[in-house]
């Protein structure tokens, strides 16, 4: 053979084994990937947790621990468990059996560290200590937990952490009644712009962002804690206490101050939630007492500050 004829023979295989490789390395990935199992064993997981859960909207799946072992004074109002002393952990499925975990869980002075260190050693994080109330009595503290993993495993860790601490078991005894609304729940949601709920004696409006917020390698559902909350405890005739805590982007922090305080509202802390979210949230958490119409208007003048979904009313 000779050497053009060898040559044309070496260039016809080059060519052939090109033909059979991907496009790219691109294409080889996306060959390689495929769509992990969503599913999550729940019931394992309420076992673990030692309680049971809830599926909520976005496929969260959402424990509540009611911290109804507390008596709780803020300027001189006593604080229903429903306004601000309600531990929860949220779930999202994130892969095969495994979760992104979010919460917020209510502690005594003596609980704290002890519950920290319980934490950490199962993997769960935390994003912040801080207060919801100005004065109150006895002092507690409201502190952000986060975690990926093993649902399972994750949940055994939460349920250690509350046996270090004076929250009922599920299915003890509330110790509260929930009395009847006697603001004008219809007025509020109607200058708010959102329907609210009635959370056993509480009227409680939650409010989602217009963007997209992912933490974790996740899109985060608003029920996992990144909405404005609004609530409203009725403490007389047509009065309230109003609690909870506004979700906003750096450059509406101010806005948000400034409306409140223009509407003698008081802020009580500015933190974060997260640690790694998208856009970057902080949460103030604000506190009033008086005319429950008059501080629905307050809130709303705050709430048109910042990107917020619009209302359905």
């Amino acid at each position: 053979m000779s050497r053009s004829a060898m040559l044309l023979v070496v260039f016809a295989l080059v060519i052939s084994a090109a033909c059979e490789r991907p496009e790219s390395a691109e294409a080889t990935a996306e060959v390689a990937v495929t769509p992990v199992d969503q599913e999550v064993d729940w019931a394992a997981v309420d076992v673990a947790m030692g309680r049971s859960g809830t599926l909520q909207d976005g496929g969260v799946y959402r424990f509540g621990m009611p911290r109804t072992d507390l008596s709780v004074t803020s300027e001189g109002v006593q604080i229903r468990t429903s306004l601000a002393l309600g531990s929860w952990v949220g779930m999202v499925p994130a892969g095969a059996n495994e979760v992104v975990a979010m919460g917020d869980v209510v502690l005594t002075d003596d609980e704290l560290n002890p519950v920290l260190a319980r934490l950490q050693e199962g993997g769960v994080g935390q994003a912040a200590i801080h207060k919801h109330l100005l004065e109150h009595s006895p002092e507690v503290w409201w502190t952000h937990v986060r975690a990926r993993g093993n649902a399972v495993e994750l949940a055994e860790t939460f349920r250690a952490a509350l046996e270090l601490t004076g929250t009922p078991a599920e299915g003890a005894a509330e110790g509260e009644t929930a009395p009847e609304l006697t603001i004008d729940t219809a007025q509020i949601s109607e200058i708010l712009g959102h329907d609210g709920r009635d959370n056993s004696g509480v009227y409680s409006i939650g409010v989602p962002r217009t963007e997209t917020i992912r933490s974790m390698g996740i899109e985060v559902p608003p029920s996992m804690g990144i909405s404005t909350a609004l609530n409203f405890q009725p403490t007389g005739e047509g009065t309230a206490a109003v609690n909870g805590d506004f979700a906003m982007i750096a450059d509406e922090v101010d806005r948000v101050v400034a409306a409140l305080r223009q509407n003698e509202i008081e802020v009580a802390s500015i933190h974060n939630h997260l640690t790694d979210e998208e856009p970057r949230l902080l949460f103030l958490h604000f506190w009033a007492e008086g005319d429950a119409v008059e501080l629905a208007r307050g809130l709303r003048a705050a709430l048109d500050e910042t990107n917020s979904q619009p209302g359905s009313r």
